[in-house]
């Protein structure tokens, strides 16, 4: 454990934030880049924990700040590109911690991520891809009509490859949610605010 070994290690992950989603090569010039889906990613997990009542915050946490940090030294990869691709990722999240501060915690949590046993790494799989499905709807509402495919060819497969039932609720219903309900339907000056309609 060194400085400059973390030091270099908050640099990397840094560069987390230019290493877009690969899946904007199909005509989405909005999509969201690494750091944005990890943070998303993170929210997902609690809320599911949540819901599941059996998995550690604090791992959650931990599992879905690193489950692609490997990304920063392999690169995204989408739906055709992995059949072409063989990525290191033992490799990389080895070399991304070494003599960090982080090196033997963070390497057990990602191998235990890779794993998928235990509720924590199932949960943020989980978490994981329904933030894809929340993505679409949030591109079909910038006016992208990727959702209408993808919906179609990764619902027959993705739903069945859920973990948690939470997980499979949640898929359901965004599958009818619209993006634009929290500042709509919310609190907001036309509903409660100085620009409601005196009655």
């Amino acid at each position: 454990m060194t400085i400059k070994r973390d030091l270099e290690f908050l640099y990397e992950i840094g560069c987390l934030r230019f290493l877009q989603r690969t899946w904007k090569q199909f005509l989405n010039p909005d999509a969201q880049n690494i750091s944005e889906h990890t943070f998303k990613v993170i929210w997902i997990a609690l809320i599911l924990a949540k819901y599941e009542k059996t998995a550690s915050e604090d791992k959650i946490i931990k599992m879905a700040l690193i489950h692609d940090l490997p990304e920063s030294r392999t690169g995204d990869v989408h739906y055709v590109s992995r059949l072409y691709t063989e990525r290191k990722e033992g490799e990389a999240i080895r070399d991304i911690f070494i003599n960090t501060s982080f090196a033997d915690e963070f390497v057990k949590i990602w191998r235990e991520y890779e794993e998928r046993k235990c509720p924590e790494a199932k949960i943020v799989k989980d978490a994981d891809t329904l933030d894809v499905e929340l993505e679409l709807n949030e591109q079909e509402a910038r006016g992208h009509k990727l959702k209408d495919i993808w919906f179609k060819k990764r619902g027959k497969i993705v739903f069945k490859k859920l973990f948690t039932k939470a997980a499979r609720k949640f898929w359901q219903e965004i599958k009818r949610s619209n993006p634009h309900d929290w500042h709509l339907k919310g609190n907001n000056r036309f509903n409660s605010g100085d620009w409601r309609e005196k009655k």
